[in-house]
């Protein structure tokens, strides 16, 4: 239903952390799909960046939206978005409120802030270092049900002491809105860092399109793993396919093959390209959809991660089953059967990978499991709706919802005065030097 408010022109500012790229990463996805919420509503979109522009970047002028550059550190950001005086700001990633969040909340506080997080990253880096300190005690480990499965009250204990941790609940904080991708991460902030629950919004990857029809299980052959290589989980999970779980497929399936799809590839994994063994590196997938849908099963072996996986999802779209482990189960089916098969060791996923591959009854059931869960969980017009009501009711009730949130006006507070004596001392530097 269309918000009583929605009729009034809204501007709104998107501060990326790059340029998105859609096609490169699903993080890029997620910002694009909320641009398709906003346009929708017709709303002014200006997208600023003061990332380099990547040769993938999506055609934002196209749609109608203003693009600017913009630079770190620099006070001509302050003339820029004093000018533009946005109704909501929506910054890319934490990261991104960290720079700019003082510089709007001074020149624009009535302006309704919105977090993209993406995924909670100090999540993701505490449970990498897990990992590290697991393989450095045993770098032939095998099994990871212990890491991957651990309990929530130890991964707050490990989370909470760092750096990244408190930098990314400060922001979460400072923000009005928060969009997480994870109900579990939803559930896991509320539970053990105590962020209220009106400072958070699930917003998942949102399904609007999709093939007109997909193949059946004898139309396909190969197996397929896919992700940007600058995602250090996606390079994890290539290294390990390498190492442990593909000859161990290869050792019930000798003719099999594996194909690897990612953005940005690099020369270390150029290096494990060796058709002989099946392995092939094939950099990046001019259409992912076309190479998913070929392919008969997608193995998604992460070892660590947060958020939700934008190649299970991919795969859900093309009717393809995935192997993946319980990190990048997380959050993907809730209560709904998982579309393929979850695996916590190298054994059990490559296991599960071979029935998959080989049982047509059972690789048709993951396919109809991963329809059922676009529907239910992923469906845009669901999300987008939810989406867009939550900012308009910020908007209609902005000081009650900030009063109601005097932790974040207090980390608002002194974020501004230091990061603007800061600024002031980097002004002054370079004008000295």
């Amino acid at each position: 239903m269309e918000h009583p408010s929605s009729a009034r022109q809204t501007h709104v500012l998107i501060i990326g952390y790059v340029w998105p790229e859609p096609r490169s990463s699903a993080a890029s996805g997620h910002v694009m799909q909320l641009i398709d919420c906003f346009l929708e509503q017709g709303w002014q979109i200006t997208f600023a960046s003061a990332a380099s522009e990547g040769e993938h970047k999506a055609d934002l002028a196209g749609l109608g939206i203003t693009e600017v550059a913009i630079e770190l550190n620099d006070s001509s950001f302050d003339h820029f978005v004093s000018e533009l005086q946005p109704d909501v700001v929506l910054f890319d990633q934490f990261l991104m409120e960290e720079q700019f969040g003082w510089r709007v909340e001074k020149h624009c506080p009535s302006a309704v802030r919105v977090l993209e997080t993406c995924d909670l990253q100090s999540m993701r880096h505490t449970r990498h270092q897990m990992l590290k300190h697991l393989l450095k005690q045993d770098g032939e480990r095998t099994d990871f049900g212990e890491l991957f499965c651990a309990p929530d009250a130890t991964l707050f204990q490990r989370m909470s002491v760092t750096d990244l941790a408190q930098r990314e609940l400060a922001s979460f904080y400072r923000s009005d809105l928060n969009l997480v991708v994870s109900d579990v991460e939803i559930d896991f902030l509320t539970t053990h860092f105590k962020v209220p629950a009106p400072l958070l919004h699930w917003c998942p990857l949102m399904v609007r399109d999709r093939p007109d029809s997909t193949r059946g299980f004898e139309e396909r052959a190969s197996f397929l793993c896919i992700g940007n290589f600058r995602h250090a989980p996606n390079w994890d999970a290539v290294f390990w396919l390498k190492h442990t779980l593909w000859p161990l497929i290869r050792q019930q399936l000798p003719t099999a093959q594996l194909h690897i799809y990612g953005a940005y590839t690099p020369p270390k994994a150029t290096a494990l390209h060796n058709p002989a063994q099946g392995f092939h590196i094939m950099n990046r997938a001019e259409d992912a959809w076309e190479v998913m849908s070929r392919a008969r099963v997608s193995l998604a072996p992460l070892r660590f991660g947060a958020g939700i996986k934008g190649k299970v999802i991919d795969a859900m779209i093309c009717g393809t089953p995935t192997v993946t482990t319980s990190i990048g189960a997380e959050a993907m089916h809730g209560d709904l059967p998982f579309p393929g098969a979850i695996a916590n060791d190298a054994r059990g996923i490559a296991d599960a990978a071979v029935r998959l591959y080989t049982d047509q009854a059972l690789w048709e059931q993951a396919q109809r499991a991963g329809g059922a869960l676009l529907h239910q969980r992923f469906a845009h017009e669901h999300h987008a709706a939810s989406l867009i009501e939550r900012i308009e009711h910020l908007r209609d009730d902005l000081q009650s919802h900030r009063t109601a949130n005097f932790t974040g006006a207090m980390l608002r507070h002194h974020q501004h005065k230091s990061t603007q004596y800061m600024a002031q001392w980097i002004e002054a530097k370079n004008k000295n030097v």
